[in-house]
Order: C-alpha cells, then sequence, then structure tokens
C-alpha cells in the first residue's frame, strides 16, 4: 500500500512577496504588470476574494479589486525559494516528483526516517516550510497520486487531509465529475447533460456506452469509476522517480 504525499504551497509568489514586503500583508495582491496586455502571475488569498485569479487579464483583476497591488515576478526569489522547501522534502525520501516551483508529489511508502505514519511527515514537513521560509502549504495524503493532489486541495490554505485506503470507493463515488482524470470542462458540462455528476452516476454507464459517448476516453473513465483504486496503483503514468544529484528525475 503506498503513502504519497501531495504538497502545494498557498499562493506561493504572492505570498513570498507579502512576506519580504510586510507593508502588501493582507491586502489584495497580483503578481504582474498592471499594463493593457498585462496577465496576474499569481494572486493572494486577499485578491482571490474578488475572483481575481493567475492567468487573468491585468485590467479585468484591475475593474474587478481597483485596490488591487500589482508587483513584479522575481523568479530567481521564487526558484531559490523552491529549492529550500525541496531539500526538506529529500529529509524523507528521494522519491520526489517536482510539478512546478510551488507543488510536488512525495512517495513516503518507504521513508529516511522510518516514520510509519504519512500523516506525521506531512505535519513534520508543514512545520520545516514554515520555520524555514516563513510560508504555508496545503498538504493531501493517499494512495495514489490523483487523490493526494484532490486532498490537498480540500483544506486551503495551510491544509493537511487524509483519504485513507478504506475511504477512496467512497470517496471517489462523491467526488465531482470535474475532478476525474482526462475530464476537462467541456466533458465535464456535456457528462453534466447526460446526468453524471459524480462517480457514482458515471459507474451506471457501460464501458461500451461510454466509448460510444466520448470516444477512447471512455475507457478511461470506466476504469476510473469501476476499476479506480487498481487502475490508478497499478497505471505506470502514476511512478514517482527519484531525483539524481542535479535535481533532475
Amino acid at each position: 500500500m503506498r503513502k504519497i504525499i501531495h504538497v502545494d504551497l498557498d499562493a506561493f509568489y504572492a505570498s513570498i512577496e507579502q512576506r519580504d514586503h510586510p507593508e502588501y500583508k493582507g491586502k489584495p495582491l497580483a503578481v504582474g504588470h498592471a499594463a493593457e496586455r498585462g496577465v496576474v502571475a499569481a494572486a493572494s488569498y486577499e485578491a482571490r476574494k474578488f475572483g481575481v485569479h493567475s492567468a487573468m487579464p491585468s485590467l479585468t483583476a484591475l475593474s474587478k479589486c481597483p485596490q488591487i497591488i500589482f508587483v513584479p515576478a522575481r523568479f530567481d526569489v521564487y526558484r531559490d525559494v523552491s529549492l529550500q522547501i525541496r531539500s526538506i522534502f529529500l529529509e524523507y525520501t528521494d522519491l520526489v516528483e517536482p510539478l512546478s516551483l510551488d507543488e510536488a508529489y512525495l512517495d513516503v511508502t518507504a521513508n529516511k526516517p522510518g516514520i510509519v505514519s504519512a500523516t506525521l511527515i506531512a505535519q513534520e514537513i508543514k512545520k520545516k516550510i514554515r520555520k524555514k521560509t516563513e510560508l504555508t502549504a496545503s498538504v493531501g495524503i493517499s494512495v495514489n497520486k490523483f487523490l493526494a493532489k484532490i486532498a490537498s486541495d480540500w483544506k486551503k490554505p495551510d491544509g493537511l487531509f487524509v483519504i485513507l485506503p478504506e475511504e477512496v470507493e467512497s470517496f471517489v463515488e462523491a467526488l465531482e465529475i470535474k475532478h476525474f482524470w482526462g475530464v476537462g470542462r467541456v466533458t465535464a458540462a456535456k457528462m453534466r447533460e447526460l446526468g453524471i455528476h459524480t462517480g457514482r452516476d458515471l459507474k451506471q454507464y457501460d464501458e461500451a456506452a461510454l466509448v460510444r459517448l466520448f470516444g477512447k476516453a471512455g475507457h478511461i473513465y470506466y476504469d476510473s469509476a469501476l476499476h479506480f483504486f487498481l487502475f490508478l496503483l497499478l497505471s505506470s503514468r502514476w511512478n514517482i522517480l527519484p531525483l539524481d544529484d542535479t535535481g533532475r528525475q
């Protein structure tokens, strides 16, 4: 039984700017440029309350939140902080898969300190990140990468959520269809038109019907709904490879 942790730094770029500039703390902030063709690279949680989010045009962000503060990105700083956090991960396992500067998967099934509980490891990692960087992270724990990532979103910010092995089936049955692997916005809308809102609804369709409705992807949706645990546990795309000395996989 694998123990996978997904760590996601909370509003990473924006939080670093608020950390390094105390005058920005508690205020709506966007990393980017307030120009006609500018785009928001990251938004603080204060800005998100106004509907501002990453990849949004800067002028749209200003219309939603006129008091928003724009600061230029400092990617060299973000990379340095990311490396600090990765060094914490490597205290526990070499099976680290960075997804970006601000999130990564860790396989702690067999870990360096020999800690049995993945939850205890996650708690330690969160504390060390806060102490070393003054930042918070949301963490999810489960039996595979897909569920661990979903769990990390469950109690943001600064959250920790666990989906236990015995909870996987009921959790997946209740899971909104938009969270399933391979289900994008358009497919999710089509599924809702068919009355498919959750994993439980998806299980009512046989494989042939799903293939007829969604093409080859129907095979994946069928496996996800009916054989979710085994499908992800055995699928090679969910393997985490060890980092080498250069930090590459």
